[in-house]
């Protein structure tokens, strides 16, 4: 039976996988090594392991394959074999909304809480939902493109000729179903950045001026400066990050952009970098902050299921300790701003409240910027200034 060979493929995949590297990843290398795998058997797979995961903790003790079809239900608008198979009496509701599925799910299985699904909740930040936020995991977020002002209609006029459907949220952001090909509808990337809706919102706390000096010193591929640059083009920049492949990659994002003139180091900000930046001072300070990743989860929700919360702990050091190290090198009366996409409290509101007792900067303004309700990330930003 095919709905036989779907679970068996799925099987093989789970107890393959172990959560070390980005599950896009791992199957990318595990179906290049299962070539005899066909295109439906990859997205039949790709589908379920995926919803799989969805489901975070949820009934920990159910059967897998019960599970599965129960995840997939909830994630999923479109029915399947193992929906079929194992939860006939649902098949033909699979189009409800989520809340009309968790419900139905609830009254069949009382073993199933929704709360269960986010086993972190007791250290989450203020004034998230939890419902929406729990429910948020069951719906794949959108891709969110950021055009330059000025080219919104000619990219929804495009949009529009390949059917491709799309929401304008705002005079630069467009929403997009997740898995749109751009590569060849879009090749020009000078006129558009992929980035999340929330982390473009983090832009309203630059605020930056001609001919300002920034510094982005944890810059990965470079999309918050990219942001920066777009809200002041004749920002003056330096990007850092201690990966140098993350800055090759941003410069060829950068060149793609047009965004030519910069400078970049490659730097551990755990260390002492004075040999490095003691002439420096800088108009601006964007960290970025290395952390659990905790809001973007919906995009990557196989760290929702292996996530280890010692880790927390860990990553709220650290950023305490790169923001000690990097502030020196900002003037007084100039803005820090501090991001993350977490929700948890101990890298966000308790790491700005470890900030303004133990440096020289007090707190302008600050919010988690809640992106589950808007099939976007969830992250936390915070304006400092220098005295």
């Amino acid at each position: 039976m095919r709905v036989e060979h779907q679970i068996r493929s799925f099987q093989q995949i789970f107890k393959s996988y172990d959560g070390l590297m980005p599950l896009h990843r791992f199957l990318f290398g595990y179906f290049k090594r299962n070539k005899q795998m066909g295109s439906s058997d990859r997205r039949w797979a790709t589908r379920y392991i995926y919803s799989f995961f969805r489901l975070g903790k949820a009934m920990p003790d159910a059967d897998h394959i019960l599970r599965l079809a129960i995840a997939d239900f909830l994630c999923n608008q479109t029915p399947s074999l193992v929906i079929e198979d194992l939860l006939a009496h649902l098949k033909d509701r699979v189009s409800l909304t989520v809340k009309e599925k968790v419900t139905l799910i609830k009254e069949r299985y009382p073993e199933f809480q929704l709360a269960d699904v986010f086993s972190f909740k007791n250290i989450l930040s203020e004034g998230i939902v939890l419902p929406d936020f729990y429910e948020s995991y069951f719906t794949q977020p959108d891709l969110f493109l950021r055009v330059k002002a000025g080219y919104i209609e000619q990219f929804a006029e495009t949009l529009k000729q390949h059917n491709i459907g799309f929401t304008q949220l705002t005079e630069t952001t467009l929403a997009l179903p997740n898995g749109t090909k751009l590569e060849h509808l879009m090749p020009n990337q000078k006129y558009y950045q992929v980035q999340d809706v929330s982390s473009q919102r983090t832009g309203a706390y630059f605020q930056p001026a001609a001919w300002d000096y920034w510094w982005d010193c944890c810059a990965a591929s470079g999309g918050k400066s990219l942001l920066l640059h777009d809200l002041e083009p004749k920002v003056q920049l330096l990007v850092s990050d201690v990966r140098e492949e993350s800055l090759n990659n941003l410069d060829e994002r950068f060149q793609e952009a047009g965004l030519k003139k910069y400078q970049k180091k490659v730097l551990d900000l755990l260390q002492n970098n004075d040999p490095d930046l003691h002439h420096y001072e800088f108009d601006g300070i964007i960290l970025d902050a290395p952390c659990s990743g905790s809001g973007t989860w919906g995009r990557t929700p196989e760290m929702l299921y292996y996530f280890n919360d010692q880790k927390i702990a860990y990553f709220s050091k650290l950023q305490q300790t790169i923001a000690g190290n990097v502030v020196k090198y900002l003037k007084e009366g100039k803005p820090f701003v501090y991001i993350t996409c977490s929700v948890f409290r101990l890298e966000n509101e308790e790491v700005v409240a470890w900030i303004e007792e133990n440096l020289p900067l007090k707190l302008e303004k600050s919010e988690v910027i809640k992106g589950y309700n808007n099939k976007a990330d969830t992250m936390f930003a915070a304006r400092f200034t220098k005295y």
